[in-house]
């Protein structure tokens, strides 16, 4: 049980790494064109809060339709559906996106730094993924949890000497964009595991069919749907940062709710009530932080920035599920090995990895607490970090 529990994660986790290297591709593009135009006032929140409702409204309904499905024609539909789709966005782009003639020359592309980042990520996630089978305390889990530092330390070296690195680290000077990525990092990986245990719950528990399991999701996509419309709305008077941490706030504490499932629990009791809780957050949240990311950054670093955004998000969905089916997997095994009853052991594993999950949102609040703070002020027009160190230009500043 805990072993397929590890699994399931393990084949999640790379299923999301292969997708998102078309998202890697395909969302910043989307978003920077978004970001440069609309470049400020209410029209700029109004568009970056239905870009974030949508993210977050896709968690739910996602799910939703990969139960039913599942359910019904067979989970390799939940594959075969995204091609047709793909041809539908691609014709939509090349009607409704003009295209822009200027081409950028490309010159000393960062591939190194490409690979070692990439492989730290990968080396990361492999051994917490392994970690539960093979034992924390091993040589192997140290070496490989150890060796994440060296790609990483190399990255950030080269980065600082490249003519053209990857991700130009100057970004981070302009205050809090980093702040917002890594809410969203901490955010996610609360998030995203909190889908994939409750599933599991329901369906392993409390033996839901997938498409009982999927429809469960209905009011959460409802709820994300009202927060992320009011939340967006709420924007010119409070700004993002109140939003992002009210929001994260709420949803550890829709997130604790769940880790308190019993055995012979029931959808109306135990669940529903701490996914509505949810859904209020995670509405909010998505919605603050895509706007919060792309406040004060010039229009010619719009890509880069929501690049930044939507790395965090892939990164937080699999850390998460990492780290946090670790924790179940962990938990599980070690009350089967005391002879507990399979579905207290799996059930007490649930709990303790969306504990750990209540208590990462509550650490995304307080990240949050560092974000820009924008009411949707125009973005600068130039790039100050390339100024002469004679004449510095400083950061402009939002919040």
């Amino acid at each position: 049980m805990a072993c397929g529990l590890a699994q399931s994660s393990g084949a999640l986790i790379g299923a999301r790494l292969v997708q998102g290297l078309g998202a890697a591709m395909m969302t910043p593009a989307a978003l920077s064109i978004l970001t440069t135009n609309f470049n400020e006032g209410s029209d700029r929140l109004k568009a970056l809060g239905a870009w974030g409702a949508l993210a977050g409204l896709s968690s739910g309904v996602g799910v939703f339709l990969g139960g039913v499905l599942s359910g019904g024609p067979g989970w390799r539909w939940v594959f075969f559906v995204n091609p047709p789709i793909a041809v539908l966005i691609l014709l939509a782009t090349f009607r409704l996106i003009g295209n822009d003639r200027r081409r950028a020359k490309l010159a000393h592309f960062d591939t190194g730094g490409a690979i070692l980042v990439t492989g730290a990520m990968l080396l990361a996630i492999y051994a917490l993924v392994r970690a539960p089978e093979v034992g924390w305390n091993t040589t192997r889990t140290i070496v490989e949890l150890g060796g994440v530092v060296i790609p990483m330390f190399l990255f950030l070296a080269k980065e600082r000497r490249h003519p053209n690195p990857l991700v130009p680290l100057s970004i981070f000077r302009i205050k809090g964009l980093a702040a917002a990525d890594v809410t969203q990092i901490i955010a996610m990986a609360g998030f995203y595991s909190m889908f994939f245990f409750v599933t599991l719950y329901m369906q392993n528990v409390l033996h839901f069919s997938a498409t009982r399991a999927g429809v469960s999701y209905i009011p959460v996509t409802v709820g994300v749907a009202i927060s992320a419309g009011v939340c967006s709305k709420l924007f010119v008077r409070t700004g993002t940062r109140p939003i992002m941490v009210v929001g994260a706030l709420l949803a550890a504490g829709g997130v604790y709710w769940l880790s308190r499932i019993p055995v012979n629990g029931s959808y109306l009791t135990n669940l529903l009530p701490g996914l509505m809780i949810m859904s209020i957050g995670l509405g909010a949240v998505f919605v603050g932080v895509q706007t919060a990311a792309n406040a004060g950054v010039p229009a010619d670093k719009a890509g880069l920035a929501a690049a930044l955004i939507n790395a965090s998000f892939q990164l937080g969905a699999a850390l998460g599920l990492a780290i946090f089916s670790a924790v179940a997997t962990s938990r599980t095994t070690h009350l089967l090995a005391a002879h507990s009853a399979p579905l207290e052991a799996l059930t007490s594993g649930f709990h303790l990895a969306l504990l750990v999950s209540s208590v990462f949102l509550v650490a995304a609040a307080v990240i949050a607490l560092r974000a820009t703070n924008t009411r949707g002020e125009p973005i600068p027009s130039v790039e100050p970090e390339f100024e002469s160190e004679m004449n510095p230009v400083p950061i402009v500043e939002v919040g």
